[in-house]
């Protein structure tokens, strides 16, 4: 039902600078794969198939891991490390892959929007790759598609944070539909912990009808001049509908050395599993 999935990945990563300087975020590895990697195989995994990724200076890493190395190829061919991309030969078989780049730092509203060239009109994905989830049982990005199928707008992830902690995220007001689902009424950007409407966070997945980008198109700028997805779905929650997925399932802040030290540590221990 929806084919495309977005990735924006345009954002400089200053918080693990110096390793950030001249690789992209996107492409730091938890144990022996980069993050994007693990948000493409949701997508995918979710019946996303043709990948968009919002892309900027010094980001061309990104686009050479999604395409064959020939040269490395043939050097480990019939060697027992050639097992090492079974996985990444599924993905650039499986799946299509377009850039376009997001010139200035603006913000994520403004990365989405620049976004429909590659989107066109019709529903889909976004996975913020810095944010790492693993499903329990299906992938958030499987969860979300279904709550979608049921409810036809705009879906966003959200799970409970500590009170706290909420003027590090988007945060939802609204009322529960079922166990998992809420209808959105409000999403403040950030807000204080005693202007919290809840303390439900929105994280880093989201399913976008397409009038999203003529919502985005007449949304002001807000703090730091940059474009809020947030603002935007407010919008989009008053005029039509936006529901809220609680998904199951864990999520690392990879965006974070504490979440990305904490992801390494969980991949390693199932890596030791297998």
């Amino acid at each position: 039902m929806i084919r495309k999935c977005l990735f924006p990945a345009a954002g400089y990563g200053t918080r693990f600078l110096p390793a950030t300087k001249s690789m992209p975020k996107e492409m730091l590895p938890i144990v022996n794969k980069p993050l994007i990697q693990y948000g493409v195989e949701e997508a995918l995994n979710a019946g996303m198939y043709d990948i968009a990724i919002i892309t900027g200076r010094s980001k061309r890493a990104i686009e050479d891991h999604f395409d064959i190395s020939y040269e490395l190829e043939h050097q480990i061919s019939g060697t027992d490390k050639e097992n090492h991309l079974t996985e990444i030969r599924k993905i650039i078989k499986e799946c299509t892959f377009s850039y376009t780049r997001q010139i200035e730092m603006r913000g994520l509203g403004d990365a989405i929007l620049t976004g429909e060239t590659l989107i066109g009109n019709e529903p889909f994905g976004v996975i913020l790759a810095d944010d790492l989830c693993v499903g329990d049982g299906d992938e958030v990005m499987k969860q979300m598609l279904k709550t979608y199928e049921k409810y036809r707008c705009s879906v966003v992830a959200i799970q409970e944070v500590d009170q706290s902690e909420v003027d590090k995220y988007g945060v939802i007001g609204g009322s529960a539909i079922d166990e998992d689902t809420y209808m959105v009424s409000s999403m403040m950007e950030k807000p204080s912990p005693k202007e919290a409407p809840s303390n439900l966070a929105v994280i880093g997945r989201y399913i976008l009808t397409p009038d999203i980008f003529d919502v985005l198109r007449r949304t002001p700028t807000g703090k730091n001049g940059e474009l809020q997805i947030t603002d935007a779905l407010q919008t989009q929650a008053s005029e039509n509908m936006v529901v809220g997925c609680k998904f199951r399932g864990k999520r690392f802040d990879c965006g974070s050395i504490d979440g990305f030290v904490e992801a390494t540590n969980y991949f390693y221990e199932q890596t030791k599993g297998e």
